[in-house]
């Protein structure tokens, strides 16, 4: 019985459907994340009557045309690329990007991924980096034993170094941004990369040129929403529910055809 495959692929769209819910939710408090959402297509018909076909010798007209759907497909699980609420941590590595752009990160292959995730550190070299210790782009090295770190809106850094009073200029942190953010590769770590989908990174310089600005002592929150997201796990539970509910039902039938021949 066709029913049971149709619902079947149901199953298994609101079983992916709550596992994209539950990866946002697990996310609430990644700095920079971007939550997803999965996209549904309905999948071929079978038309046992194709509307508009001839009804007649006469040359009438089927207004309406009997049409058997198979179900439901899976066609993507997008990224939601919407600011997040910048949260005030203090920490002078702590930037958050507030509007259009991605820090540029030198991963250890030696090629770049771009991420939302401002909580830098400082190696033992000095360089600005992530986590992970992979360095920020442009590479930007504080003098040891500075004080006063300052970043401002375009991402410029200045220390005061020993013996001076007055604040120099050692590097100026980049943004990357992209014609389509949704095309994005995530990696893990915060970490996307370019694809052919995403175009091609456009470097330059914060607050200007359409980019966002710098926030130095904040950081980016992820842009779930709790309460949508529980909203949105509610109905596919209850839609999983039912699918099943159509699976109990066709297997009944199925069970009382059975009993005829007996």
């Amino acid at each position: 019985m066709q029913a049971l495959y149709t619902a079947a692929t149901g199953m298994a769209a609101q079983e992916l459907n709550v596992q994209v819910i539950s990866n946002n939710i697990a996310n609430l408090r990644t700095t920079g994340y971007k939550k997803q959402r999965a996209q549904f297509q309905d999948l071929l018909y079978q038309h046992v009557k194709r509307v508009g076909a001839q009804a007649s010798d006469q040359g009438t007209i089927l207004p309406v045309g009997v049409d058997i759907g198979g179900g439901v497909k899976t066609v993507g699980t997008p990224r939601l690329m919407t600011q997040g609420t910048m949260s005030p941590t203090g920490g002078d590595l702590d930037i958050g990007i507030r509007g259009e752009g991605f820090f540029k990160i030198q991963v250890p292959d030696g090629t770049y991924a771009y991420t939302r995730d401002g909580s830098f550190q400082m190696d033992a070299q000095g360089r600005i980096v992530t986590s992970q210790g992979n360095p920020v782009q442009p590479t930007i090295t504080i003098p040891q034993n500075s004080s006063g770190l300052a970043i401002n809106a375009q991402g410029q850094v200045s220390v005061t170094t020993p013996g001076s009073t007055t604040p120099t200029v050692v590097g100026q942190i980049g943004l990357t941004r992209f014609i389509n953010k949704g095309g994005l590769l995530s990696i893990g770590d915060n970490l996307f990369t370019d694809t052919p989908a995403s175009g091609a990174p456009q470097d330059g310089i914060a607050n200007t040129d359409g980019f966002g600005d710098m926030q130095q002592g904040n950081l980016e929150q992820a842009n779930v929403e709790v309460v949508s997201e529980i909203s949105d796990l509610i109905a596919a539970q209850r839609a999983y529910e039912m699918n099943a509910k159509v699976v109990s039902a066709a297997d009944q039938m199925m069970q009382s055809t059975t009993g005829m021949f007996r």
